[in-house]
């Protein structure tokens, strides 16, 4: 039997809905609005507005909590407002009074929230985060734990620190691939150029059919020699730098008519990239080498540059580097740089940065062994604070350990692996290794987002409502259980019951006989 009522019977205002219950308290995104530093972000958000004129923009709140959205889902720009147009909850979480059918904004609006909301704003609400957890004990532990010679506070806690790179989502680059991307460009703004100027006299020659067809032979060979790179290098290089010289030519004609300049501010500036590129392709041509400086790996992300970690799995990054500090498992960006740069620097930083945060210095320092440098040691020492490394001179010389403190540090150095399981979460969780924005100060933002929603997290779990919550799903999950039960022993006594019916039943007909 099959029951079916067509749908074309049902009008949208017939639909039932259960909008007139209240909203579980339990779901997700009901105890993570508890929790966010929604006025703080507010406050820092109006700063970059101008109060007097314009029209009123969007809520901070509801910017916030799209940003949120977007990165604890994994959603495009686009997926994050039709879900929110979707989904009770997410109104309920970004501040709706009422359930709104249409989209809270355009998705293009993303691009200049990003550009508005850098890093040091999400830095700023990560720092409110650890406040909210550590300043009540910091304010006791710095007014009785003093020292009685310089009448500081003790160190006291733990710090690990390490670097990792946030990879830009660009196509791996090699030398001809980004020779012929240029190439195309330079061509599009000959075309443009030439148009504008009425098609006057013969158009420039460009052979970008021939080219086309050369660099395509080339990119499907499987096994190509030294030689056939360098030959197809010096056929790109060739037809670039006649190119940029036909785009100059076309220029000194607008020019000299008194004309206004025909590209646009994009235009121009791939314009600059594209002789960028091929000063660097044919200086490292002319030397045969595979290195030069400020690198360009990318022409639509000149900001880009090659970062060597000597992984296993990558020897070379396409990213920013990021300077990280973890403190009780919130994660801190101290440092945020698009060239390569050795991070043994950013320890005094990091550790300035811990004090400044609650009052006083770490008791240890867990990281990796280049941080233990001999002026970082040298600090280290004046400040009494301990480090996860090997002292330095030879054995004979080096205090004998007992074997409590052996494991004691064997433990101490594995802890830092917190650190590692951190950027683990944020590339695996939350596609740190995907940095989807184009420009420099949007990939910025993206990254500080993905560290305030990992810090989120890790507040919720650590916080008296997750606790709450976890406790009260316990009982109703232990109910259930029991209920269950129940039923299960109930049924077999029915059982039991059953069967010793039938047992009498033959004794009573002989009785009766």
């Amino acid at each position: 039997m099959v029951k079916y009522d067509s749908p074309a019977q049902l009008s949208i205002e017939e639909f039932k809905t259960p909008f007139q219950a209240t909203l579980l308290a339990a779901n997700k995104w009901v105890k993570l609005r508890k929790i966010v530093p929604w006025d703080k972000f507010a406050s820092a958000y109006m700063s970059m507005m101008n109060i007097d004129f314009g029209r009123p923009g969007i809520s901070p709140r509801i910017v916030l909590g799209a940003l949120i959205i977007k990165h604890l889902e994994k959603l495009d720009d686009r997926g994050v407002i039709s879900v929110i147009q979707e989904n009770i909850y997410m109104q309920y979480f970004i501040g709706l009074k009422e359930f709104n059918p249409h989209p809270v904004f355009d998705p293009s609006l993303f691009v200049e929230i990003r550009k508005r909301v850098g890093h040091k704003t999400f830095d700023s609400l990560n720092v409110e985060l650890i406040k909210s957890v550590s300043e009540r004990k910091d304010k006791k532990y710095n007014q009785k734990k003093k020292d009685k010679n310089s009448n500081t506070p003790k160190n006291k806690g733990k710090m690990q620190a390490d670097a990792t790179v946030a990879d830009q989502y660009i196509a791996y680059p090699t030398d001809n691939g980004i020779l012929n991307q240029s190439r195309k460009q330079s061509e599009k703004l000959i075309d443009k150029l030439y148009e504008l100027n009425g098609k006057e006299g013969v158009k420039p020659r460009t052979y970008r059919r021939k080219t086309d067809k050369a660099y395509l032979a080339y990119s499907k060979k499987k096994r190509k020699s030294k030689a056939t790179h360098r030959k197809m290098t010096r056929k790109l290089l060739e037809c670039v730098n006649r190119d940029v010289k036909h785009v100059n030519n076309l220029l000194d004609i607008f020019e000299t008519r008194g004309d206004q300049f025909p590209l646009k501010h994009s235009e121009q500036r791939m314009l600059w990239i594209i002789c960028t590129v091929y000063s660097q392709q044919k200086y490292m041509y002319d030397n045969k080498t595979h290195s030069c400086p400020d690198r360009i790996v990318s022409i639509y992300q000149p900001h880009v540059r090659p970062i060597p970690r000597g992984k296993t799995k990558a020897q070379v990054e396409f990213g920013s580097k990021l300077g990280v500090s973890l403190d009780s498992g919130f994660a801190r960006i101290n440092t945020l740089s698009w060239d390569a740069y050795n991070e043994g620097g950013d320890l005094v930083k990091q550790i300035e940065a811990y004090k400044e945060l609650h009052g006083y210095y770490p008791e240890l320092v867990q990281v990796d062994k280049i941080y233990a440098t001999r002026a970082n040691r040298r600090w280290l020492k004046e400040k009494g604070i301990r480090i996860t490394a090997t002292p330095l001179g030879r054995r004979k010389e080096k205090q004998q350990e007992s074997y409590y403190q052996k494991r004691k540090h064997r433990k101490e150095a594995a802890e830092r692996n917190h650190i590692e399981g951190k950027f683990g979460q944020g590339k695996n969780g939350y596609k740190l290794n995907e940095i989807r924005a184009r420009l420099k100060d949007t990939s910025e933002s993206w990254i500080a987002c993905i560290f305030f929603i990992m810090n989120l997290i890790n507040y919720e779990k650590g916080s008296i409502f997750g606790s709450i919550f976890k406790i009260f799903n316990t009982i109703i999950t232990s109910i259930m259980l029991l209920k269950e039960r129940l039923k299960v022993i109930l049924a077999r006594e029915k059982i039991l019951e059953e069967k010793r019916i039938f047992r009498l039943i033959p004794e009573a007909k002989i009785f009766v006989c």
